[in-house]
């Protein structure tokens, strides 16, 4: 979801469900927070991990991670894009991506948007793979984002969230310290 989709809560009776012409429509929740948390989560512990950072990425990793991670959610805006136009996004001076391994496995990733700098970061992309969900991480990986974002000093953190994510998403954010500001409602194409 992009900043320019964002209306305003009051009144906003949006819905959710299948269209017509077979999109999916999904309430979209923007969330934000102006400094980060007094303290990171800790590390879980029982495994090893690693949350790297990636520079110029290969596109067909970045493939993979995007479409084990959003493929549930039905994350369309790079899923069909060419590979000099997704290179142009993610290899970006202006985009952070980081992974998370665990016992060596690729576990997850978050993309950070920082084009619009020093007003805003966004954490564009945030999730974990199936395989490691429900296991206690989100919370210390999204932690992990937000202070990778808050590290070049933003006024303001962005991140959004809809109905087709997973449905503890809304609660994990504003847990960590997101406050929404604003729904919309946005149509998706189904990733079949």
């Amino acid at each position: 979801m992009t900043e320019d989709q964002a209306g305003t809560p009051a009144g906003a009776q949006v819905g959710e469900g299948v269209g017509p012409d077979g999109m999916l429509l999904a309430r979209v929740t923007h969330l934000d927070m102006t400094a980060p948390p007094p303290a990171r989560v800790p590390m879980p512990l029982g495994h090893a991990l690693a949350v790297l950072r990636v520079k110029d990425m290969p596109l067909a990793f970045y493939r993979y991670l995007y479409a084990e991670v959003g493929k549930a959610s039905h994350w369309e805006k790079h899923r069909d894009l060419d590979d000099a136009a997704l290179a142009a996004i993610v290899h970006a001076d202006d985009v952070e991506i980081r992974v998370l391994y665990v016992d060596g496995a690729p576990a997850g990733f978050f993309e950070l948007d920082l084009a619009r700098l020093p007003d805003e970061a966004d954490i564009r992309y945030f999730g974990l793979t199936p395989d490691f969900q429900g296991r206690g991480l989100a919370r210390f990986f999204l932690s992990e984002a937000v202070f990778a974002a808050f590290a070049h000093v933003p006024d303001r953190l962005t991140i959004q969230t809809c109905t087709l994510d997973n449905p503890r998403a809304l609660q994990l954010y504003q847990r960590i310290g997101f406050s929404p500001y604003a729904w919309s409602q946005d149509r998706v194409t189904p990733w079949l």
